[in-house]
């Protein structure tokens, strides 16, 4: 076998669990967890417009697109979007945002952790299934499975935030927050799916938190996040 073949060999062996896992990644459900207070008025025709919060992103075309996702959704819960922003009966304020990220730092091995002189293993330690000593055989330095069983990766946490105005007295309607956690910053993907939870069972009882999950088929759960004591 030539080095080229073996080198085409291994990269498709590589390839094929890549593959796959690219593939399982799409088809895991976005999960966001959504907070909601509201004192909202039955939808009768209520025009509004969509602003940004941020009035840097005002005008933007990639923030226009997000708008536009806010401005279907509320038409069609019974909104009107206005024609003349000045006489909206409602003001959305919306924003969004996608941290730098943060390593996490994952473990496959069976055996509850790894270290030397802690329980029955003396000076030694557990390493998965079988115990092993500092010293010749070490998995650390020989690399007897270290690869294979610790591995890390970035998770991004987005958000977005909405705020619904009442524009004759100036009374706040609405405020809701979406946070998702995922390996992925890209806002195309991210904002869509946040917009999406948000306006789930809109708009929801208040003060209630909840965590929804939206499967790549379009079908969602939504389960009441229990508030700790």
């Amino acid at each position: 076998m030539t080095v080229r073949s073996r080198f085409s060999r291994r990269a498709a062996l590589i390839a094929v669990p890549a593959l796959a896992l690219a593939l399982s990644a799409c088809a895991t459900p976005f999960k966001a967890d959504v907070a909601r207070f509201q004192a909202l008025p039955a939808p009768q025709g209520q025009s509004f417009v969509v602003t940004a919060s941020d009035p840097r992103l005002q005008g933007g075309l990639e923030f226009g697109q997000y708008a536009g996702l806010v401005t279907q959704r509320m038409a069609q819960l019974g909104y009107v979007p206005a024609n003349d922003p000045a006489r909206a009966d409602m003001v959305v304020s919306f924003a969004y945002t996608v941290d730098n990220g943060r390593e996490k730092i994952v473990s496959d091995n069976f055996g509850g952790g790894f270290g030397g002189g802690f329980g029955p293993w003396g000076r030694g330690g557990f390493y998965g299934r079988r115990p092993f000593g500092w010293g010749f055989n070490d998995p650390f330095i020989f690399g007897n499975g270290w690869n294979n069983d610790v591995r890390s990766y970035t998770v991004y946490t987005s958000e977005i935030d909405l705020k619904i105005d009442r524009t004759a007295d100036n009374s706040r309607l609405f405020e809701g927050r979406a946070e998702a956690q995922s390996r992925s910053k890209n806002l195309q993907y991210l904002v869509p799916n946040l917009v999406e939870a948000i306006f789930t069972d809109f708009p929801g009882r208040s003060g209630e938190a909840v965590q929804i999950s939206i499967a790549p088929e379009g079908e969602k759960t939504v389960r009441p996040v229990r508030q700790r004591r």
